[in-house]
């Protein structure tokens, strides 16, 4: 019996093993000067928005409406008719995203319905061609962005439920889906990759995803990585296919995750990557607008994991689903107003730091700029003091974020004991400043 157990087990972790890796070899890839600084500045930004939206808003149930609640492909389509955002601005939404502290924007250009949110010659299957809107909100969001210093970044569906090309449900055999034209989508997607890289000014990321429904498929990232590269340089490309990164990847992003977590069922045997990370999170429980869905995260729980995402070396994207006439829920705004009060006042422990100084602790984490340690409590348990365990940079002087306060520490082998009194307690995060060597 154990004997059984034991193969079992083996078996089960071969499968892990096998199922977190890319089963098509990929050439070396070298990331350019410009790629590496640009991957320096996307790690300082550390704080953005991320948009979920398209013609699924039209029905507020997410956006995997379709899918869930199986509705015929050609019956969906008929969305697009009634899409006609009359109340998008992108100004609106480019200020709500820079008054929270957030510095870069990742959208929606075409989730899995395959529905495009921008003008392209690929498939009229866009929100210029098969809606009343005819206008392009990409171009528009992409102005808006340059004039206020917000870096623009695209997210991108691998997956398609409706194309004849992706085949959807079919069988994969040697690599492609059978009985469909698989070269022809690999190519429909190089052409709509094309156009957003080139029509847009200079894009940040590319965000994939999708590449999970298909974990066998080849992708021909060989060459769609290539494609990014030559065609932008700067361009940084991350792939939701909840693996480790592979050759020609920029960033490693966590759905739903901080960095070695899998609280989300996403992340089995995920290693964390010295790559840029990205933790991607919702303000309630769906990426795409949800009539019913109040789960509001609070303004605390929001700073709590923009705190933990800098402890661990990461960015935090914030998603909002906006509603089908292009406002985005005053809940949404309210909530991010009361965050960029913060990030305002303490942004300084945040933006262009470094994490990583020690291992996630019970009480909060550290981040680091410089020659200086920042300190987060965000859990003192009402006790006098805090033990920060393995820390063994010399520390010159402790003292409150203003510098007003001294603050008592002893610094010995095994770690740091910071020492607190009554006056040092904060609603959402305590920040002691280190000096150090």
């Amino acid at each position: 019996m154990k004997k059984a157990i034991f193969i079992l087990l083996l078996n089960l972790l071969y499968f892990l093993s096998q199922a977190q890796k890319y089963p098509y070899s990929m050439p070396d890839y070298t990331p350019t000067e410009e790629n590496l600084a640009k991957r320096s500045e996307f790690q300082d930004m550390k704080f953005g928005m991320f948009i979920h939206w398209g013609i699924y808003s039209v029905l507020g149930d997410g956006e995997w409406v379709m899918f869930q609640q199986k509705i015929p492909y050609d019956s969906y389509k008929r969305l697009a008719y009634f899409f006609n955002p009359q109340s998008f601005n992108a100004k609106e939404w480019v200020q709500i995203a820079k008054s929270a502290g957030m510095k870069y924007i990742t959208i929606t250009s075409r989730h899995h319905d395959g529905f495009s949110m921008f003008k392209t010659d690929a498939s009229s299957y866009n929100i210029i061609e098969a809606s009343p809107y005819g206008k392009d909100p990409l171009k528009e969001l992409a102005e808006e962005c340059e004039k206020e210093g917000i870096k623009l970044n695209f997210y991108y569906s691998l997956l398609d439920w409706g194309r004849e090309d992706y085949g959807f449900n079919k069988k994969i055999i040697d690599g492609s889906p059978e009985d469909t034209d698989w070269a022809n989508y690999i190519n429909f997607m190089k052409a709509q990759l094309t156009e957003l890289l080139t029509n847009y000014g200079e894009i940040g990321t590319i965000w994939f995803d999708g590449h999970w429904e298909r974990k066998n498929a080849n992708w021909h990232y060989d060459e769609i990585y290539k494609l990014i590269h030559e065609l932008s340089p700067k361009t940084l490309i991350g792939n939701n296919h909840h693996m480790t990164p592979i050759a020609g990847e920029d960033f490693q992003m966590f759905e739903r995750d901080l960095p070695g977590d899998n609280k989300s069922g996403y992340n089995e045997g995920v290693k964390v990557s010295e790559l840029p990370l990205e933790s991607c999170e919702t303000m309630n429980k769906t990426w795409g607008f949800n009539i019913r869905d109040n789960n509001y995260k609070s303004t605390k729980q929001i700073l709590h994991y923009l705190i933990n995402t800098a402890g661990r070396n990461a960015n935090l994207l914030l998603n909002i689903g906006p509603m089908p006439n292009g406002e985005i829920q005053p809940e949404f705004v309210n909530t991010l107003k009361e965050v960029g009060e913060w990030t305002q006042q303490y942004g300084e422990s945040i933006y262009g730091t470094r994490g990583k100084v020690i291992q996630p602790q019970e009480w909060g984490t550290i981040t680091q700029k410089d020659n200086i340690l920042y300190v987060h409590i965000l859990n003192s348990n009402n006790k006098s003091y805090i033990f920060i365990p393995e820390l063994n940079k010399k520390i010159i002087s402790a003292t409150s974020f203003d510098g007003r306060q001294k603050i008592k520490f002893k610094q010995q082998k095994e770690g740091v004991f910071l020492y607190l009194d009554e006056s040092y307690n904060d609603p959402i995060d305590y920040i002691v400043k280190f000096a150090i060597k």
